[in-house]
């Protein structure tokens, strides 16, 4: 929105700033940043009563996690708040992958916001309908990614790029949308299933809108992505304000959500930022390094998806709980070391993802 500054610059030189997308990204992070940190407190008391008993706790969990009980959920709504306000003030809103990101947030946050309330209200963990939710998520990602393939440059827009190799693209044609979906689909639940602990999520969330960030602000500039060897995608560093907003937001909900935590993110926040990463890797053509940088994500997916296939086989488990971050619990980490040593191996991770952009 206060790009428009920018076309003053003739008149004023020094609204030239709101030009450049490094700057409208720190101003999205310190709005999104502020903007959770002053209206938090009040979005938590109202959350608190309307709630009443707030989330229900697994009983089957570790023991400590009881005393958790009453703290509210549907944290997520702070951040997406947060996100949005600070991407609808800095970012160019003439930007198509600007607001193809923004929907998917805004639809995989809805589809959380229905499954946190039916979680609340019924105070049962069923939720919503595990087939309906996956196939509206489906539907969504498939919208998405065929509007980012239209967006694209014809050369580059229907293929699947490869790390290292600059010429090395897989064409995929009509089928784009259905791979990289899964690309959007997966992400979101992955990060879904990562938010089972105070803070957990929302670092390695902030640590991979931070390296998107970066990489999209590469991606979008023809010189940058020419020296380092990446496809470049015209338009795609205006999705550098929206990590930004991430990590403002992130940074802002952090506050109340360090153990321990006076709210949870939810499905509401973790559904939504994770289809917002999905999105941005499928946009910048990276989905493979999302992978990578989002490695603690694809581990909890996996953990849960060995421990239901091997139990529902031979009636045994493979870990002691999952997602993961459970089974080191019942190892008798506590929960702080769980947080702690996720969030090393989250920048670790960030920082073997951005060696793939062959920095000289």
């Amino acid at each position: 929105m206060l790009v428009w500054l920018a076309e003053l610059s003739g008149t004023f030189p020094i609204l030239n700033v709101f030009r450049y997308i490094t700057f409208r990204a720190g101003g999205a992070t310190a709005t999104a940043l502020l903007f959770v940190f002053f209206f938090g407190p009040a979005a938590i008391s109202w959350l608190r009563i309307k709630q009443g008993k707030g989330q229900p706790i697994r009983t089957d969990g570790p023991e400590t996690h009881l005393a958790k009980r009453g703290t509210p959920t549907m944290g997520g709504l702070m951040i997406m708040s947060g996100l949005f306000a600070a991407v609808l003030l800095w970012g160019n809103l003439r930007n198509p992958y600007v607001w193809i990101v923004l929907g998917v947030t805004a639809a995989y946050g809805a589809i959380g916001f229905y499954d946190d309330y039916l979680k609340v209200t019924k105070q049962s963990h069923k939720g919503f309908s595990g087939k309906a939710r996956i196939s509206i998520e489906v539907v969504v990602a498939l919208i998405a990614c065929y509007f980012i393939m239209q967006t694209q440059p014809p050369a580059i827009g229907s293929g699947f790029a490869m790390p290292f190799l600059k010429e090395a693209i897989i064409p995929l044609g009509i089928l784009f949308p259905l791979v990289t979906a899964f690309v959007v689909v997966g992400a979101g639940n992955s990060v879904n299933l990562t938010d089972g602990l105070d803070g957990l999520a929302i670092v390695p969330v902030m640590i991979a809108a931070g390296t998107f960030g970066f990489i999209s602000y590469l991606v979008g500039n023809a010189i940058f992505a020419n020296y380092l060897q990446i496809h470049h995608i015209p338009g795609a560093g205006e999705l550098a304000v929206v990590c930004g907003a991430v990590i403002g937001a992130g940074l802002g909900f952090l506050w109340f959500n360090a153990p321990p935590a006076q709210i949870f993110m939810g499905d509401t926040g973790s559904l939504g930022l994770g289809g917002l990463l999905g999105t941005i890797a499928v946009a910048t053509k990276h989905e493979i390094v999302l992978a990578i940088v989002g490695g603690l994500f694809v581990v909890e997916a996996l953990s849960v998806i060995i421990q239901v296939a091997v139990f529902k086989r031979t009636g045994k488990r493979v870990f002691l709980m999952a997602p993961i971050h459970h089974h080191f619990e019942k190892l008798g980490w506590t929960e702080p070391q769980v947080v702690i040593r996720f969030w090393i191996i989250s920048v670790v991770l960030a920082l073997v993802g951005l060696s793939t952009l062959k920095l000289r």
